[in-house]
């Protein structure tokens, strides 16, 4: 079975941005994260397609996987990978289950306090809303499509797994389009998102093992 702890790096997510930016001020940091704190208010459920790439120094490319990620408020996030393999791995409360290829397991993370840390950023980078974690430093950047929030941890436990997370949204709507999470080695996990669907009926069993 493929490493939990490793898997709550790998579905983390992000991108390298083209285009050339420029940092916001001021009063642009606030109108932008009033924007996307109305919009993660008004999101109840999230249906989308993913494409993730890992990227390992050692490796000529990229490791690309791909597959669907389903969100309801709270806090219930399903990543489902189906190509190039069949792998699923639910964030329900205090545990993590998961499936690999039809082999079923459960994970309580109640009792760690960085896995329960991490279980949140996942969930408010899939929401977009992590601005007010004070276990980071955030800087703001804008290009002509998109905004980024490039958070920095404050954490010496968690900088130690994670050198930065980036957001990137849309500027039309504030959601977030991709994150990417760098670890302190330089590797990074980015993933694309696609296909988004907001506030559709989710029924809770599709968070069952």
């Amino acid at each position: 079975m493929r490493s939990y702890f490793l898997l709550l790096f790998f579905i983390l997510i992000g991108t390298s941005i083209q285009a050339q930016e420029t940092a916001m001020n001021a009063s642009e940091n606030a109108s932008f994260k009033e924007k996307v704190i109305a919009s993660a208010k008004n999101t109840k459920t999230i249906k989308t397609d993913f494409v993730q790439y890992k990227h390992l120094d050692f490796l000529a490319d990229d490791v690309k996987t791909s597959g669907k990620m389903v969100f309801k408020t709270p806090n219930l996030v399903k990543w489902e990978y189906t190509n190039p393999y069949k792998y699923s791995v639910i964030f329900k409360e205090d545990q993590l289950l998961i499936n690999d290829g039809g082999t079923k397991s459960e994970v309580n993370i109640g009792n760690s306090k960085l896995f329960k840390k991490l279980n949140q950023l996942i969930v408010n980078s899939v929401k977009g809303n992590m601005f007010n974690d004070a276990d980071f430093t955030v800087s703001f950047f804008k290009t002509p499509k998109h905004t980024k929030a490039v958070f920095t941890p404050k954490d010496k436990k968690i900088a130690s797994y994670i050198a930065s997370f980036e957001l990137l949204f849309n500027k039309d709507d504030a959601q977030v389009h991709e994150v990417k999470m760098i670890e302190p080695s330089q590797d990074f996990t980015r993933i694309i998102f696609s296909n988004r669907t907001l506030n559709s009926t989710v029924d809770d069993s599709v968070f069952s093992n």
